[in-house]
């Protein structure tokens, strides 16, 4: 699908190293391979506002944060003020981390949960997803519930 929705863009490209390690996998163990792998490069992990508050739940998450530089992009309804280290139930200088680098542009009320909820009760996701994701989704019936 990422393929898909990059087809044109040359900013960009797909790496598969969570798909060929199989099983499990962790954004920890992907960080730490793209580490060994670039190691005089800065990785930039970009995250939603919405997965904050359970950024702490996350495998070796404060080793995550130490590791590559955070990017949060402000979703609908983030608000700045509610985000501490009680809130977010993380250390004050991880929370910092978090919270230095806030992009805040054009918001859309869109989230893989809501496609793959739209998906499986029968509604569009036409405009939400490129049209070549739309289409790879509706031909390997993805999301939908039994």
């Amino acid at each position: 699908m990422l393929e898909n929705a990059l087809t044109g863009s040359h900013s960009f490209e797909v790496c598969d190293l969570e798909i060929r390690r199989g099983g499990t996998t962790y954004s920890i163990d992907t960080v730490r391979d793209l580490i060994k792998r670039h190691p005089k490069e800065e990785l930039v992990f970009i995250i939603g506002s919405d997965t904050l508050p359970e950024l702490h739940l996350w495998k070796d998450a404060r080793e995550l944060l130490r590791l590559c530089r955070f990017v949060t992009v402000a979703r609908p309804g983030f608000d700045l003020t509610t985000m501490t280290e009680k809130t977010l139930n993380l250390e004050p200088d991880l929370v910092k981390i978090l919270l230095a680098n806030v992009a805040i542009g054009h918001q859309v009320e869109i989230s893989s949960s809501d496609i793959r909820h739209r998906v499986a009760e029968g509604m569009s996701i036409r405009y939400l997803v490129p049209d070549a994701v739309d289409m790879y989704i509706s031909e390997h019936s993805l999301y939908i519930l039994g």
